[in-house]
């Protein structure tokens, strides 16, 4: 199942004054850091950020974040939640925006279960949070992918560090259904991780 989302991001005020060449982009050294994180889908430790080796933009990687729902699951499984405050460093002479995010994990929901996701994020010092919740019905079992994709461009600051706030939620329904039904986002469960995707620019 995938489903495409469209949602307008307010992210920090600053617009460049022409895009960069693709090729010009990847010398811009973007890093990034998880600063925080707290929820029961990713206690300390469990979920960290890569970026791409063309920085084009970043992966979120879970070891530890499942709800279940069902069997022998508790109350409290069927509900996992994960913050993180991801810090992004822009080299002088160059800005970025959030272009697009990409979310997959996996599912195995009996027929007459139910899940939700559940993702928000946020430059801090926004007003705005956006968010967008995707729902999935049992029978389901495998590989789910969501997209988030920023239709009007806002660009950070030139050369300037920001925390990215991305808050993400994962909820299981038993329903009608019967036996044990889960959605994840593991990394270690294969090609599962969440994509930031830059639009980079020179100032």
């Amino acid at each position: 199942m995938t489903a495409v989302l469209i949602t307008a991001l307010a992210l920090p005020l600053g617009t460049p004054a022409h895009a960069a060449p693709a090729a010009d982009a990847a010398a811009a050294a973007i890093t990034v850091e998880v600063i925080a994180s707290s929820g029961s889908g990713c206690a300390a430790g469990t979920a960290s950020v890569v970026g791409n080796g063309d920085n084009t933009g970043f992966r979120v990687r879970y070891r530890d974040f499942v709800a279940e729902a069902g069997g022998d699951a508790g109350v409290a499984d069927r509900r996992k939640n994960c913050q993180l405050g991801v810090l992004v460093s822009i080299p002088d002479g160059w800005t970025i925006a959030i272009a697009s995010a990409n979310y997959r994990g996996r599912a195995a929901l009996k027929a007459g279960a139910s899940a939700l996701q559940r993702t928000s994020y946020y430059w801090q010092g926004s007003s705005a949070t956006e968010r967008k919740d995707v729902t999935f019905s049992g029978p389901l079992n495998g590989l789910w992918t969501t997209w988030d994709v920023a239709p009007v461009l806002t660009y950070a600051a030139c050369g300037s560090q920001s925390v990215l706030n991305i808050n993400t939620e994962l909820r299981v329904s038993p329903g009608s259904s019967t036996g044990t039904s889960t959605m994840s986002m593991n990394s270690t469960e294969g090609d599962v991780d969440t994509l930031f995707n830059y639009s980079v620019s020179a100032c």
